[in-house]
């Protein structure tokens, strides 16, 4: 599922758990890639973090579609509006929708919508 457009700012990833505080402070600190001197181990582990991160997005693109649906399920008393989920993740309306209809599939377990 592709992410909505964002024109009017640019978020920063969240940080990641296991990556050292004291590493997150230098700008230029990613993972260690920086003090890898050869290109080929560089590819390699860089190729790595990036397989990771795809399988991470997809899954937590999965984890957003079931709280929205969870969010906007008519059995809720508490029940929110496309709208306001959409406001709350800082998605499209319209994205919104897709997100709870992606979110019941998985939530029946057919796993595509």
């Amino acid at each position: 599922m592709a992410e909505p457009e964002r024109t009017e700012r640019r978020l920063r990833p969240a940080p990641l758990l296991f990556e050292p505080s004291e590493s997150v402070a230098d700008p230029e600190h990613f993972f260690d890639l920086e003090s890898i001197e050869d290109p080929r181990e560089l590819l390699v582990r860089a190729t790595e973090l990036t397989l990771a991160f795809r399988a991470a997005q997809e899954r937590a693109v999965e984890f957003q579609a079931l709280a929205a649906a969870q969010l906007a399920d008519p059995r809720r008393f508490d029940r929110l509006s496309p709208a306001l989920i959409a406001e709350q993740a800082e998605w499209t309306e319209d994205y919104a929708r897709k997100m709870i209809e992606f979110g019941e599939t998985l939530q029946r377990g057919t796993g595509t919508p």
